[in-house]
């Protein structure tokens, strides 16, 4: 695709928020990109407009058949003043293989990474600098043909908007508490467990309010057929340290297939430790930590990149994971990834692109 993309700056900017009180997806920057999508034209008339509402019909199809996808990704600057993305080709690609399920024409994936950086140069100096911060970037594809029917749109939009954010979870890098949930189920395979569709993330609210009532911070979810095998965190690929070996479940369908996860399995094998995706069930892992060989559990994802696992609650029982500590390998990871992202650790896997 060749395209040019159209740059219309805002008249009226808006003032930065605070970098030290700046929380998660609160604050958005200046502008926001579109690309729009009918079967005659294809994807058609890319544009950098001003941040602002969008006029919809009350009959638009996404509003009532929920046929939309979305990506999740930062932006860093450096201490040099240099702005980098951490592995968007990887989040485009995502996009295409949810695109795929959800039944929407698919984007050029080279073309979505140039639009992803043109928005990101246009608005460089929304990009925070104070420590754990990030500009985080959402691009996402919604349905918008105005019919009642159930049937694949034959018109989108693709949007991408920034927000600069703080830490994902209030605690940060210290380690949160996992409600194992046995009632409600996420995702089953063949369903859209490994599509990163709203409906995923609208079909996990129950168990997090019952989880947030109980105070734990997120919900820890089991397969949808057995309910006994481990899948994931909320909104994280989940990891766990078993003697000298990291297990995480395998992506059999219905987990979304995690670029911090891939990052991580990479780096693990490099450092030279075990690292295997397979099947492991809640009951294996309550017995791994009787036996003392439990010794980390953490999630993984592009919004709190490493999110250490302090405490898992599965029907009344209650476990601590490493003394409620962040474990040695949860760190190690943590920091050679946002050392990576933020310019102060080589990157060795060629997984940083710069913006100019």
């Amino acid at each position: 695709m060749t395209q040019k993309i159209s740059i219309c700056k805002t008249q009226n900017p808006k003032s930065r928020p605070d970098q030290k009180n700046l929380g998660f997806g609160q604050h958005f920057s200046d502008h926001m990109f579109i690309m729009d999508y009918s079967t005659e034209k294809g994807w058609h008339d890319p544009r950098i407009v001003p941040y602002g509402p969008l006029s919809m019909d009350p009959s638009t199809m996404v509003l009532h058949y929920g046929q939309a996808i979305f990506e999740g990704l930062k932006a860093y600057k450096s201490k040099d003043g240099k702005i980098y993305l951490f592995r968007p080709e990887m989040n485009m690609k995502r996009i295409n293989n949810s695109n795929d399920r959800m039944s929407i024409p698919p984007i050029d994936v080279e073309f979505a990474v140039e639009a992803l950086k043109a928005l990101v140069s246009t608005d460089r100096d929304w990009i925070p600098t104070e420590p754990g911060t990030s500009l985080y970037i959402r691009p996402f594809i919604i349905a918008t043909d105005p019919f009642l029917g159930v049937r694949a749109s034959n018109t989108y939009k693709f949007m991408i908007i920034l927000s600069p954010s703080g830490a994902y979870y209030p605690t940060g890098i210290n380690p949160v508490k996992i409600l194992i949930e046995n009632e409600y189920v996420r995702a089953v395979r063949g369903g859209t467990g490994f599509a990163k569709t709203p409906a995923n993330y609208a079909a996990s609210l129950k168990a997090q309010d019952i989880a947030h009532e109980k105070g734990y911070v997120q919900v820890l979810w089991l397969d949808g057929v057995e309910r006994k095998y481990i899948e994931e965190v909320g909104s994280m690929n989940v990891f766990f340290k078993i003697g000298d070996e990291v297990v995480t479940p395998s992506l059999d369908g219905s987990i979304l297939p995690g670029i911090t996860r891939d990052s991580c399995i990479q780096l693990l094998k490099k450092w030279g430790i075990k690292v295997t995706e397979r099947k492991i069930t809640v009951q294996e892992l309550f017995d791994a930590h009787a036996d003392g060989r439990l010794t980390e559990a953490f999630g993984t994802g592009t919004a709190a990149v490493i999110s250490p696992i302090g405490e898992l609650n599965w029907d009344g029982r209650v476990i601590e994971v490493n003394g409620g500590r962040i474990g040695e390998v949860s760190a190690k990871l943590y920091d050679a990834i946002t050392g990576i992202q933020n310019g102060t650790v080589r990157d060795e896997f060629n997984w940083i692109t710069e913006v100019k």
